[in-house]
């Protein structure tokens, strides 16, 4: 298992995202479009090996993204830092997994998973500890295991106010994060801009190179 201290700045940050998702939590889920990244959902399934261990980082309410991947006979174990969010995720998702743990700290050993899904969070994330968070991907995702993952689409660092409470976000532009994935093992399989439900991210699907061919 492998976690660092985070800096007064990280942690000041993690706590902001969490009290404001305690707040939205259910406001948020009742009006999410979770029909937006059906395309995403079953490219993924394509990837996965059949009964595949599946992570689900910043698994919010469980829906679609832990719903999907039951439904399909993966086995899901969910994370997140908001306790609205997993009561929501236990309620929606009864069979999957779900665990209060921060992205910064992941308490999972080397190759314990088939699938990672990073969706609609690492832009939540301070970008100096981007990198870090996707080493950690890649340490705990078995041999050629997939990472699903998105963030967006421009060079910024900011506070702004999401359905009346603050909100980080923080993103470097795609040709960064591309870079970052790649530089930390991981083979790009697919990538690029895509509109869902009106807005734009940057969405990348890699594989985890099996070192032992």
């Amino acid at each position: 298992m492998e976690h660092r201290e985070e800096g007064s700045s990280t942690k000041s940050v993690t706590e902001t995202v969490r009290q404001s998702w305690n707040k939205i939590g259910e406001i948020y889920a009742a009006n999410r479009n979770v029909r937006k990244m059906d395309r995403e959902l079953h490219e993924l399934k394509s990837l996965l090996p059949r009964f595949g261990e599946v992570l689900d980082v910043g698994s919010g309410a469980g829906v679609p993204v832990a719903k999907f991947l039951v439904e399909h006979n993966f086995q899901v174990t969910g994370i997140d830092i908001s306790d609205t969010m997993l009561e929501l995720a236990k309620r929606n998702v009864p069979t999957a997994i779900f665990r209060k743990m921060n992205i910064n700290k992941l308490e999972f050993e080397k190759n314990s998973f088939d699938g990672l899904v990073c969706v609609y969070v690492l832009f939540h994330i301070p970008r100096v500890n981007h990198k870090f968070v996707l080493e950690n991907f890649h340490r705990i995702l078995k041999p050629n295991g997939i990472l699903l993952l998105n963030t967006g689409v421009f060079d910024s660092e900011v506070f702004s106010q999401f359905f009346d409470v603050p909100m980080f976000w923080s993103s470097h532009q795609p040709e960064v994060t591309a870079k970052l994935v790649k530089a930390v093992g991981f083979d790009l399989i697919t990538d690029g801009v895509r509109i869902r439900g009106g807005e734009s991210q940057y969405w990348i699907f890699a594989r985890k190179p099996d070192s032992s061919k």
